[in-house]
């Protein structure tokens, strides 16, 4: 008996956890989130295929993966998006980027603001007016834009859905339409500390 289409496997790293979600046809069929501060290039990939094995699938059934994108922690959105352009690659199959505003709207119609934590107190914001959102910012949490609508996210209202299952639904929109490859989204540049030593002297 054939499977309904799409198949789509879905995950998310950008955060302090490794979620994956996997959709057949218009169904959810097996999710899970595991909240971990490290050691999601580790277990990503395990996650996956325990989830699809669950739901008596593998991966060469799938019609594309989907990824979230960011913004969040600058490795683990690096760790996603190498390993759905690298599952995509070896598949031949479409990768598709969403970005965790993108999954935190999904199921609210009209105006709403949505917000994904960052550190400092501060916030990623995007403000969709309903039709058009505009870009992107970091804010402080104290010092929001005025917006129509409500606020999805942090210090906001729940979701309507976890975000794994978002992108997989999203993915699952999109991914017939030659997405660009998942490329990560940052707000602002990674924390590195610059070098205390100054570098060699190069002689002549």
């Amino acid at each position: 008996m054939s499977l309904p289409s799409p198949i789509i496997l879905a995950f998310d790293t950008s955060a302090a956890f490794c979620a994956a979600a996997v959709l057949v046809g218009d169904q959810i069929v097996a999710q899970a989130e595991e909240h971990m501060a490290k050691g999601q290039a580790e277990r990503l990939i395990g996650l996956c295929q325990e989830l699809l094995q669950s739901a008596g699938l593998d991966f060469k059934n799938l019609s594309a993966v989907g990824v979230g994108i960011g913004p969040g922690n600058f490795t683990g959105i690096r760790i996603s998006a190498s390993a759905a352009r690298g599952l995509a690659l070896g598949l031949g199959i479409p990768a598709v980027g969403v970005s965790g505003f993108d999954a935190l709207r999904l199921g609210t119609s009209g105006p709403c603001a949505c917000a994904i934590a960052a550190r400092r107190d501060q916030l990623y914001l995007e403000v969709f007016d309903g039709e058009i959102a505009q870009k992107p910012i970091l804010v402080h949490a104290d010092e929001l834009p005025e917006f129509k609508g409500p606020l999805v996210g942090a210090t906001g209202q729940a979701p309507r859905h976890q975000g794994a299952v978002s992108i997989a639904r999203l993915t699952a929109e999109r991914y017939q339409h030659t997405p660009p490859r998942p490329a990560p989204l940052y707000l602002r540049p990674a924390d590195a500390a610059p070098a205390r030593d100054a570098p060699p002297v190069i002689l002549p």
